[in-house]
């Protein structure tokens, strides 16, 4: 089983995952080979909160002009992560 650090690898930082941080959803860019379970399980063990609910999303490469030819992004998997009723992740908050 990989370690919490290597499950979720940063917190998605945008206006949508800002406003849905006040209803208990935050999102997080995460391992592209973690599951449901795992991401749920690295959300409790860092920051001491109940998870409720794990919806991911796979984001596919997207082609990019450079100045020598094309390229392409990586490969990413973003989750979003809801809380249970009264839990809070104080880190995340940006104000």
């Amino acid at each position: 089983m990989p370690k919490n650090r290597d499950v979720l690898r940063r917190p998605l930082v945008s206006e949508k995952s800002m406003e849905q941080q006040e209803s208990g959803i935050y999102t997080f860019i995460v391992d592209r080979l973690a599951n449901k379970i795992e991401i749920a399980q690295a959300v409790e063990d860092m920051f001491d909160v109940k998870v409720n609910k794990v919806r991911t999303t796979k984001i596919y490469p997207k082609p990019k002009r450079t100045r020598t030819g094309y390229t392409h992004t990586s490969v990413m998997k973003k989750a979003e992560v809801q809380l249970s009723e009264g839990y809070v992740i104080e880190t995340l908050k940006v104000q």
